[in-house]
């Protein structure tokens, strides 16, 4: 009965060091499960950015953007020739809204 309980314990022992060593040999990328679930915070604030710059500004957008601007002679400059949105992606960057 002894034996029996002995083999017992290490054939589990053998089938569970087997398993583990499988599973921890695949890199965590080909598990397509753990793919999409969390992104890099670049890569979200990107999407946001593309998803907001999809829609049409309010005025109340293109009178803040117009006020920083303005305070910038070379950019007040261009807001007249090029347009505000132009103007202040030059020298601002992406629009935060």
């Amino acid at each position: 009965m002894r034996t029996l309980a002995i083999l017992v314990l290490c054939s589990l022992a053998a089938i569970c060091l087997t398993s583990d060593a499988s599973i921890g040999s695949q890199p965590a990328s080909d598990n397509p499960a753990d793919e999409g679930m969390f992104v890099e915070r670049d890569q979200a604030s990107a999407v946001v950015r593309q998803k907001r710059a999809a829609g049409q500004l309010s005025l109340t957008q293109l009178e803040s953007l117009r006020e920083v601007c303005e305070l910038n002679l070379a950019c007040e400059h261009m807001m007249d020739t090029e347009g505000i949105i132009a103007a202040y992606t030059a020298y601002y960057g992406p629009i935060p809204y």
